[in-house]
């Protein structure tokens, strides 16, 4: 981390909206996480996504119109990886703050209408010992991804889920980090999230971790698959830094209850042999799954937004052309990276983290000019 079409709404069953979806699954608390990585499934037919169907999605979600700065750090501050959900009729955002270079914990902040947002305070703080010491960096889990859909936190269980990585040095990232989860049942106040007792659920050190993943494990990305396309109802991409050469790739974790994962495949889905691929972001559009992320060390330059996509969550196509984003004006000439996109009233909403003249704070690219007529 350190650096078409046609919509549909997703068949859950239930009438997405301004109600929040829960799915009534039993808890497995006491069944162990499988020391094991379950293969990658061959594909019937061939997995790659023409390329006119990727030019399609690349002319939709496109967001070619900077907006600018939307949340700025205070001094000796940074902000970082917003994640944007609906709930309760407002829109909120999960991001992440470091002050003084001690370490990340989670915030949120509220919005009526995406471009002016409130602080609130922090919904992950650090713990106060353990694993997760002086790390706690959160995402978001199970927001509806139906593109151009509710955007709604969707509660699994009875309860609304983040996956973060935790930590127990200080510093920006230092080796090595874990995977954990965390509850609410008020995501949208300024509380903290409940730890399950079970953390961390993924480390770098366990006996099923893969090569790709054997230093250190940064953010991750949960979707909620209802039709279990690799028998799992509950899908996670993170990405992962190998041993020696910090070489970062995107791997997948499966799990029945946000429990207990299970690693998925014994390589990595997104891999460009150097530099990073991280960050992931999950939507369903039309046909296809859709995998927002960010490239850094491979790409056009410094650090940029990009896509991928894929017919069934594990055989991805990257796309090979113009990046979603990437640095052009003074607060993002260092990096315009880690993505989180929505649709929505016919507008692409592409939140990143820039940095540049304003430190390393939030910032907003859209599909359409908003600023037309502001003066």
């Amino acid at each position: 981390m350190t650096i078409h079409l046609q919509y549909q709404i997703l068949s859950l069953g239930l009438v997405l909206g301004p109600m929040v979806l829960d799915c009534a699954m039993a808890r497995c608390d006491e069944v162990e996480r499988p020391a094991t990585v379950i293969p990658f499934e061959k594909s019937g037919t061939d997995p790659t996504i023409p390329p006119a169907d990727m030019e399609r999605v690349y002319q939709e979600v496109k967001t070619p119109y900077k907006y600018g700065i939307l949340i700025r750090p205070e001094k000796g501050w940074a902000v970082d990886c917003p994640n944007v959900f609906r709930y309760g009729g407002k829109w909120y955002m999960i991001y992440v703050a470091i002050q003084n270079n001690i370490g990340y914990e989670t915030y949120l902040a509220e919005s009526d209408d995406l471009l002016t947002w409130k602080q609130l305070g922090k919904a992950l703080p650090f713990s106060d010992s353990g694993w997760d010491r002086w790390q706690a960096d959160g995402s978001i889990a199970l927001v509806d991804p139906a593109w151009g859909g509710s955007a709604e936190l969707l509660s699994f269980n009875g309860k609304f889920w983040m996956s973060y990585f935790g930590g127990a040095k200080q510093g920006y990232e230092p080796d090595p980090l874990s995977i954990g989860m965390a509850w609410s049942k008020a995501p949208d106040q300024p509380l903290s999230w409940n730890r399950i007792g079970t953390n961390p659920v993924l480390t770098p050190d366990q006996p099923d971790t893969r090569p790709f993943e054997r230093a250190t494990l940064y953010k991750s990305h949960i979707v909620w698959d209802q039709k279990k396309r690799t028998g799992y109802p509950c899908v996670m991409f993170y990405n992962g830094k190998q041993q020696g050469r910090g070489i970062e790739r995107i791997g997948m974790a499966v799990s029945e209850d946000m429990v207990h994962w299970t690693r998925y495949g014994t390589e990595p889905v997104i891999d460009n042999g150097k530099g990073i691929s991280g960050d992931p972001q999950i939507v369903w559009m039309g046909d296809l799954w859709i995998m927002f992320y960010f490239g850094f060390q491979w790409g056009p330059g410094s650090a940029f937004d990009t896509f991928a996509c894929s017919y069934d969550l594990v055989h991805w196509t990257q796309w090979p052309g113009p990046p979603l984003v990437s640095p052009s004006e003074p607060w993002d000439k260092t990096f315009a990276h880690k993505p989180w996109l929505l649709k929505h009233e016919g507008t692409v909403y592409h939140f990143y983290c820039a940095v540049g003249t304003e430190g390393r704070a939030i910032a907003l690219a859209t599909s359409k000019d908003l600023r037309k007529g502001q003066p």
